[in-house]
Parts: C-alpha cells; sequence; structure tokens
C-alpha cells in the first residue's frame, strides 16, 4: 500500500468552486403513487430534475461560472476543461469543447469529456490536481455533472437526479481549500451498466451494495488515512457518495464517523443522487460553511467500480471569497415542485414517434 498515496508536485488546491442544481423538483410520493398505488417508501424525499432547456452543458456553463466567480481569475489562464459525466448529450461531440467556449476560456487547452459512472467526476479532479501538480498548467477546471435517468417504474426513480459541481485546480497560496493527497481504489465489479444503445441503466439490485459500493467507499477512505497519518477525529466534515440516505451514513459509521461530521455534505434527502456530481456537490455545501482549518475528507464511488479519496485543509481566503457566487443551500431552496407527467415530459420519458 505504502507509496500509493497521489501527491503533487508543487502545493496546489482548490480556488474557486461552484455548485448548480436545477429548480424543478419530482417528490418521491409523486413515483410511488404513479407505480406503486402510494404504498412504496422512497430512499429520499425528492430529487432535483432537470428542465426542457437544460442538460449537462448547459448546467456545467452555470456551476463553472461560479467557480470562476469566486476564483477570480481569466478563464484564458485556464489550461483544461474537464467534464465527468454518465449523461453527456453528444455521443458523439464532446462537452467540454462548448463548456470552455461558452465560459470564455479560449482555444488553447485540453478539453475532454470523462466517463467512470458516478466518480466521473473526480476522475477529471483528480487529472486537474495532476496537470496543475505537475507544473505543466497553473489552473484547470474539473466538473462533476449529471442528469441521470432510472428505468420508468424502476427503483432508480426515486433518486437518480440532476445536478453537479465544478472546481478549478490552481497554485495552493490562492487556494480556498489545499490538497494535502488522494487514493484510488479499482475492481471489475458489474453492479451497475448501460450497454450502447439502451436507454436506461441495469443495475444488480442488493449486489451493488455490499461487494461494490462499501466495499470501495471503505477502502480507499481507510487506506488515505493509513498512508496520511490521520483518524477520523482529525477531519471536521466527511463526504461520501450519495446514491441514497442510508449507504453514505453506514459508509461513514464503518469508516468510524459520526453523523455529524456527514450531515452538511449529504445532500440525497432533499436533492437525491446526482451521479457525477454527487460527491462533489456534497463538497461544495461543505466549502459554502467550512472554517478555516477544516479538515475534509471525501471518497467518491462509481459503479464497474471504483472510489476516489481526497485529503482538503481549508484556508482562510475562503471567508472573502465563497460569497462571491450562489451557495448550494440558495440553488436547494429555489424550489418548483412538479408532478409525475411534467417530469415525464421533461426527460424524455414519454416517445412520441
Amino acid at each position: 500500500m505504502s507509496g500509493r498515496v497521489l501527491k503533487s508536485n508543487r502545493p496546489v488546491g482548490i480556488i474557486g468552486y461552484g455548485a448548480y442544481i436545477p429548480r424543478y423538483r419530482l417528490p418521491a410520493s409523486e413515483v410511488s403513487r404513479v407505480w406503486e398505488g402510494g404504498k412504496g417508501g422512497g430512499p429520499v424525499k425528492e430529487k432535483a430534475v432537470a428542465g426542457l432547456d437544460e442538460d449537462v452543458i448547459t448546467m456545467s456553463i452555470e456551476a463553472a461560472r461560479n467557480a470562476l466567480a469566486r476564483a477570480q481569475i481569466d478563464p484564458t489562464l485556464l489550461r483544461a476543461v474537464w467534464v465527468g459525466s454518465e449523461s453527456h448529450p453528444y455521443a458523439v461531440k464532446p462537452t467540454g469543447t462548448v463548456v470552455a467556449e461558452a465560459i470564455g476560456a479560449g482555444p488553447s487547452i485540453e478539453a475532454a469529456d470523462w466517463e467512470f459512472a458516478c466518480k466521473a467526476g473526480t476522475e477529471a479532479l483528480v487529472a486537474a490536481l495532476s496537470l496543475v501538480g505537475s507544473g505543466m498548467g497553473e489552473y484547470a477546471l474539473a466538473i462533476g455533472m449529471d442528469t441521470a435517468q432510472g428505468k420508468p417504474g424502476d427503483q432508480l426513480e426515486y433518486t437518480a437526479a440532476s445536478g453537479g459541481a465544478a472546481y478549478i485546480v490552481g497554485p495552493a497560496e490562492n487556494a480556498l481549500a489545499v490538497f494535502n493527497g488522494s487514493y484510488s481504489y479499482v475492481t471489475d465489479t458489474p453492479d451497475f451498466w448501460r450497454r450502447a444503445n439502451q436507454k436506461y441503466p441495469e443495475h444488480g439490485q442488493r449486489f451493488t451494495g455490499e461487494p461494490a459500493y462499501f466495499k470501495h467507499i471503505t477502502e480507499a477512505g481507510k487506506a488515505l488515512m493509513e498512508e496520511m497519518g490521520t483518524r477520523p477525529e482529525d477531519y471536521r466534515f466527511a463526504i461520501f457518495h450519495q446514491p441514497n440516505t442510508k449507504f453514505p451514513q453506514r459508509a461513514g459509521q464503518l469508516l468510524g464517523f459520526t453523523d455529524e461530521q456527514i450531515k452538511t455534505g449529504l445532500l440525497a434527502p432533499v436533492i437525491g443522487n446526482t451521479y457525477a456530481g454527487a460527491a462533489l456537490v456534497g463538497l461544495s455545501a461543505v466549502l459554502d460553511v467550512a472554517q478555516p482549518g477544516d479538515r475534509i475528507l471525501v471518497v467518491s464511488f462509481g459503479s464497474g467500480a471504483g472510489s476516489d479519496a481526497f485529503d482538503w485543509v481549508v484556508t482562510e481566503k475562503i471567508e472573502a471569497r465563497r460569497n462571491l457566487a450562489p451557495s448550494t443551500a440558495d440553488y436547494i431552496a429555489r424550489r418548483t415542485e412538479i408532478d409525475y407527467a411534467t417530469y415525464a415530459r421533461f426527460r424524455g420519458k414519454i416517445d412520441m414517434g
């Protein structure tokens, strides 16, 4: 295990961050009403739903603009724009190039789309940390964003949501949160998949829990803390991928964290599972309230399967810059409830062809 934690050659960190969550909310009771006669119990209260004019590109642009507002840098200084998602709008056409042009990053950049199920966003973040940490670029933008869908009547319909967050990585001296190290743990565990030309994903039912989610989250979290020489009590906040409410709570308990450490970043009950954006939007909610010196553990999970774990420490610079863009709580509060029929129309579940 020794030496497998990723550390940058020069000190780097998050210099800007921004979330975006669409305003529309589908209550779990609506899914239950349509498919289970109102007798089913939903794993979340409600979920965020992208509108007719929203997709991963438009939402990524909004989150990126929020990150730039907090970073206080010219977008032409970015050397990479990387977008992680399960639901890129095009099968053949990158999301990253559209986002880069919309935010004014210019053509002299790396632009690419990342895929690794729900940890596509943290994969992009690892790459951004590596690029800046190696000295190959001064700033890089990583985004995790999704418009996740579940098959009509499937349990995923309760949780598969829309939203995510963007992060600009840069030199530590300008960082809101300094990067200490990361560790990734991956195996070939086929708990969740979608083949080409299939509209909806399939999942391995209870197989998605023990051998997939919990195994990878706990292995990554434990390994990172062992090599960093830290214990759960060294962190004020802990954020885990949140496919529902219970999984991250149990993962935290298995790793020795308290509910108090987990609750700030646990957004699944009110916005659902934003897939590639889940861990990153949880981190944005924590950064909105964290104080200088607070240490944060983040562990993502992506089916297929793998986890990325990160160790961060918040700096004093966060106090002057976090209010330069809307908070995650602002987006959560901006809520318009919809019924199942409206949701079906917004998400293309009614085939008119």
